[in-house]
C-alpha cells in the first residue's frame, strides 16, 4: 500500500465520527483546567473586557475543544490537518451550544510561528508528538504570553522495567516516548513552570476510544476480509490494543500542566 492510500485508510479507520481519536476523557480535561485556574492563571493579567485567546492544537474532532469552550472565557482556535475533523467539531460545537466561541483552521501544526499569537492559553492533548514532543513543547513557549498556560497530554512510560514484549513493540511504534521525569525537565528546561502533572485513568483509552474503536475495526475486518494490505493495518491497530491490554501498568497517557515563567 503507497503512502497516500495508507494515509486515507488510516482516516478511514479513525473516522470522525468515533467518541475520540485518542485516548483521554472530560474528566481529566477538566482537572488539567481547574489545576490552572487554580494557580492563577492570567490573574490580573487579562483585561476583562477581552476574551482569553486559546489555541487547541491537533484538536481532532474537538472532545476537549468543547470542554474548554465551556469552562474558560474563551476565544477558541481550534486546528487541525484533516478537514472531516473539523466538521465534526463544527457539528458537535453547534448541539453543545459553543460554537460562537470557537474558530477552525485546517493546517499543519508544524506551520505555527510567534506571529499566530500570543496566546493566554494553548491546549493539545495527545498531539504534540507530531512535530516531536519535547520540540512542540519549546514551539508553544513562544506562542504564550508571560504567565499563560499550558497543557498537554503525551504518552509515557511509568514504569523503568517494561517487559520485553512492551519495549519491543514501542521501540517500532513509538521509540521517542520518555518518561516522565524526562519529560518534566525538558518542559522546565523550555521555561515553564509544571504545576501538576498524572497519569490519565484506564477508562481514558477504554471507554472513549479503544473500545469503540475495536468495533470500528470489527466492521472494517468484514469489509476488507480479501485485502489483505488493509487487513495487515487493521490488524498492526489490533495489536496496539492488545499490548495495552497487557502491559497498562508501564507505560500511560500523562497530562502535564504549566506556566510560562
Amino acid at each position: 500500500m503507497d503512502e497516500r492510500k495508507q494515509t486515507e485508510f488510516f482516516y478511514e479507520i479513525f473516522d470522525a465520527s468515533l467518541p475520540r481519536l485518542g485516548p483521554g476523557d472530560d474528566a481529566s480535561t477538566k482537572r488539567a483546567l481547574d489545576t490552572l485556574l487554580s494557580a492563577g492563571l492570567l490573574r490580573g493579567k487579562a483585561p476583562t473586557s477581552t476574551p482569553w485567546r486559546i489555541l487547541d492544537i491537533g484538536c481532532g474532532n474537538g472532545a476537549q475543544t468543547l470542554q474548554l469552550a465551556k469552562h474558560t472565557p474563551g476565544a477558541i482556535l481550534a486546528i487541525d490537518n484533516h478537514q472531516p475533523c473539523l466538521d465534526e467539531l463544527q457539528r458537535r460545537a453547534e448541539a453543545a451550544g459553543v460554537w460562537g466561541k470557537i474558530r477552525l483552521s485546517l493546517r499543519d501544526m508544524r506551520t505555527l510561528t510567534a506571529d499566530d499569537g500570543p496566546f493566554d492559553l494553548i491546549w493539545s492533548e495527545g498531539a504534540l508528538f507530531v512535530m516531536g514532543f519535547r520540540e512542540g513543547v519549546a514551539a508553544c513557549r513562544s506562542l504564550l504570553v508571560p504567565g499563560g498556560g499550558l497543557a498537554v497530554s503525551e504518552l509515557g512510560w511509568l514504569r523503568s522495567d517494561p517487559p520485553a514484549e512492551c519495549r519491543e513493540f514501542f521501540a517500532g511504534a513509538y521509540p521517542e516516548m520518555a518518561d516522565i521525569d524526562a519529560n518534566l525537565a525538558a518542559m522546565r528546561a523550555c521555561g515553564y513552570e509544571v504545576i501538576d502533572h498524572f497519569a490519565q485513568p484506564e477508562s481514558a483509552w477504554w471507554e472513549p476510544y479503544y473500545l469503540p474503536l475495536q468495533d470500528r475495526l470489527r466492521v472494517l475486518r468484514g469489509m476488507y476480509g480479501g485485502d489483505g494490505e488493509k487487513l495487515s493495518v487493521i490488524e498492526s491497530i489490533q495489536k496496539e490494543i492488545d499490548v495495552y491490554r497487557k502491559y497498562s501498568a508501564y507505560y500511560g497517557n500523562v497530562f502535564y500542566v504549566m506556566l510560562a515563567r
